[in-house]
């Protein structure tokens, strides 16, 4: 059956609390630059989860009691049930939304993109600082990517800092614990697990840029309790359908609430446990919602949080309308249901309790987090800001 006409989608959307009015900008649209709306400094913080792995929006917001934390959000925000995709192939199409660019890289390509991300355009455009931007991904050796692209301009000194769910560390936190020594482990479990951490260290990872400092030994302290608490904490025994990503979504809640940064991504990819099993694939976007409600109810807990904080969950694409021969979904048909997708966006600068009804893209996420943080969109950039979010 064909997305559009799936029975309780249009449920969803004829519930859902949209009016006639759902796109006006309101008062605050007049200014700004470029005819873009003037936005307040509410939005502080962003966090960007990316489905990828490929995720339908009919086990999504055509069947709620899957999801029922991303339905909180997106009652406390907007809900676009018509994001469109063009690269289906799951490198290429995850970093489209982190470059507002259509990639056309494919499945198993493991070489970085030539235009920069979303990281890189924060920190050279914008002036962000190294802690400010962080990437928590399960998507292993191509997630990794995702921090920085070869452009020459941008590159490898504007990245994102990069953790993975098993502890991966980029070259700059290896600099950062060298200068606080080994956190001194109290069991053999945690030393053969620190044992991992140090082997996973990624040496292609970013360096400081010329003339800027470690960190302060107060930001030490807290790279190492940071450690520590991974160490001996559950996030490392997570295991099971979708564990990966439950734990880049763990992790990325740690570095939310130990480090601040202004940009967290978080990209996940067990759903493509789909192509050999239906049931497999929709209890990884079960657990998934329950951790990205954990999420939630973290930043909603925290005063510092709160009301600064915008989070964005899209999938990088769909599925096929139709079952294979194994009772799972592969990503190939060109279908409806495999080139539309959702997005769901809550945060102090969005509308709330909408319905945005008109198509946008993938590659739209982007350039509307730039707005966010005041930058216009570059000019080699294929997306546009995504008006119908703001309110």
């Amino acid at each position: 059956m064909n997305g559009r006409s799936d029975p309780s989608r249009r449920a969803f959307l004829r519930g859902s609390a949209a009016s006639a009015g759902a796109l006006a900008l309101g008062p605050r649209a007049l200014g700004g630059f470029g005819g873009l709306p003037t936005l307040g400094p509410k939005t502080e913080h962003v966090v960007l989860v990316a489905f990828a792995g490929g995720v339908r929006t009919r086990e999504v917001l055509g069947t709620p009691a899957n999801v029922p934390n991303l339905m909180r959000i997106a009652q406390a925000g907007v809900a676009a049930p018509k994001v469109r995709c063009a690269n289906v192939g799951h490198y290429g199409a995850a970093l489209s939304i982190f470059t507002g660019n259509v990639e056309v890289m494919g499945i198993r390509e493991n070489e970085r993109g030539l235009r920069p991300t979303l990281f890189e355009r924060l920190r050279r455009d914008a002036g962000f600082g190294a802690s400010d931007v962080w990437l928590s991904t399960s998507s292993g050796a191509q997630g990794r990517l995702f921090a920085h692209s070869d452009h020459p301009d941008y590159g490898a000194p504007y990245a994102a800092n990069v953790l993975d769910g098993d502890g991966l560390f980029n070259v700059e936190f290896r600099k950062v614990l060298d200068a606080f020594g080994k956190p001194q482990p109290d069991s053999e479990h945690e030393r053969a697990t620190l044992a991992r951490l140090a082997q996973s260290l990624d040496p292609g990872a970013i360096t400081l840029p010329k003339g800027q400092t470690l960190a302060d030994p107060e930001q030490i302290q807290r790279v190492a309790g940071f450690v520590l608490d991974g160490l001996t904490g559950g996030t490392s025994r997570i295991t099971g359908p979708g564990g990966g990503d439950a734990k880049a979504i763990r992790v990325g809640l740690e570095i939310l609430r130990v480090f601040r940064p202004r940009v967290l991504g978080i990209t996940l990819q067990n759903h493509d446990v789909a192509h050999g099993s239906f049931n497999g694939y929709v209890e990884v976007i079960r657990r998934n919602d329950q951790e990205i409600g954990r999420l939630w109810d973290a930043i909603q807990q925290d005063e510092q949080l709160r009301d600064k904080t915008a989070v964005i969950v899209l999938p990088e694409f769909g599925r096929d309308r139709d079952l294979n021969e194994r009772n799972g979904l592969d990503h190939g048909d060109q279908s409806e249901e495999l080139l539309d997708v959702f997005m769901i966006a809550a945060g102090p600068d969005f509308r709330r309790g909408k319905v945005l009804r008109d198509e946008v893209r993938t590659i739209d996420v982007c350039p509307t987090l730039l707005r966010l943080f005041g930058v216009p969109t570059p000019r080699d950039v294929e997306g546009r800001p995504i008006l119908g979010l703001f309110g």
